[in-house]
């Protein structure tokens, strides 16, 4: 994969994430969340952390994730990828979130765990769906 086909497969794969899963977070699940974590929310979120979070998760996606699955030229493997990555990444913060801190809650965790598998396989799947239109382009 080129330098240039990896930056426009990761501008894509990023508007697909955010599109996702800011809808989910601002939207669908707002109120869920509020009422599960709100006493550990801050009032003044800290927004670089979150954009290099999410900087940093797009490159992973398309590295462990997409790129394998293209290869294979199968999106099916990318989504299989992307769930078992989602997984394993929402659990270091939810199942650590669970050991460490006092009042988290179980239940903002177990949909958490969901969450980050479907969104992470959903974007894989479509990430790679993207990579081969732009292969066959």
């Amino acid at each position: 994969m080129s330098i240039m086909h990896f930056l426009k497969l990761y501008a894509a794969t990023a508007v697909v994430f955010f599109a996702i899963d800011l809808t989910w977070l601002g939207v669908v699940a707002k109120k869920f969340y509020a009422e599960q974590m709100g006493h550990l929310m801050r009032s003044d979120v800290q927004w670089g952390a979150a954009v290099l979070f999410y900087l940093i998760y797009v490159a992973a996606i398309i590295v462990l994730c997409v790129k394998p699955a293209l290869e294979r030229d199968s999106v099916g493997r990318a989504v299989a990828l992307g769930a078992v990555f989602g997984l394993a990444a929402y659990a270091a913060f939810d199942l650590t979130a669970l050991a460490l801190f006092k009042d988290f809650p179980v239940k903002g965790a177990v949909v958490d765990l969901a969450w980050g598998t479907f969104l992470t396989a959903t974007v894989s799947g479509a990430s790679a769906l993207i990579g081969q239109w732009m292969q066959r382009a």
